[in-house]
């Protein structure tokens, strides 16, 4: 079975596959990258429909080479991901975050003992701060964070500083029932994230690979 992967970070691939090796190792993956996505947003400051469009282009192309489901790893954009749903149902589309925001939100709740959950939303793309909190339910206190200097740190092959970066922001959440990593990219980061705050993290890849086996009758 084919899944299409949709990526605006070229740093997606890696956790995403390994995510599949480990949970569906038989699924078909492809992957799609326009990583000037990430970057036109960056400096639009805000969605476009141009931008629509373009995520209604590569997942028509997907959907052209057979894939029977589509994931997208870029979670600055959401409105264009559900522009895409609604244009492929009933094909699973998946935003990037949604599978992790419900497990994360389950924990919270769970954590939190009939108070309201506190989740902590670390995120490297300071863009998704804005763009993925209306995603969250409105009974969860979402406390944002950005790791700044982390993706720049990944983007001049510095893993570690990201890494380190990712932590050393994640402190400031410590006082969150559960961690919610926004990037794909971050995943790499969740043990020293988990270290720094001792709360359970979340992240994105695997329950992203959960989900959608579970949608396609993947077992």
């Amino acid at each position: 079975m084919r899944i299409a992967l949709i990526h605006a970070l070229r740093h997606s691939p890696p956790p995403i596959e390994a995510a599949f090796a480990r949970a569906w190792p038989e699924a078909v993956l492809m992957n799609l990258l326009d990583d000037s996505l990430s970057a036109d947003l960056a400096r639009a400051g805000s969605l476009t429909p141009a931008m629509t469009e373009r995520f209604l282009t590569l997942s028509r192309y997907a959907v052209g080479t057979g894939a029977a489901g589509i994931l997208f790893t870029c979670s600055a954009f959401g409105p264009c991901i559900e522009a895409v749903a609604a244009e492929q149902a009933p094909r699973p589309v998946l935003k990037p975050n949604e599978a992790m925001i419900e497990e994360a939100v389950a924990a919270a709740r769970e954590a939190a003992g009939g108070r309201r959950p506190r989740i902590g939303l670390l995120a490297s793309f300071a863009p998704t701060l804005q763009s993925m909190p209306p995603e969250f339910p409105a009974d969860v206190e979402l406390v944002p964070c950005h790791a700044e200097g982390s993706l720049a740190a990944l983007d001049a092959g510095d893993g570690a500083t990201h890494d380190r970066l990712a932590a050393e922001a994640a402190r400031r959440l410590g006082a969150c029932d559960v961690i919610a990593l926004a990037q794909f990219s971050l995943a790499r980061a969740a043990p020293l994230v988990a270290e720094a705050t001792g709360r359970p993290v979340f992240t994105t890849p695997d329950s992203a690979v959960r989900k959608i086996r579970r949608l396609l009758g993947g077992g």
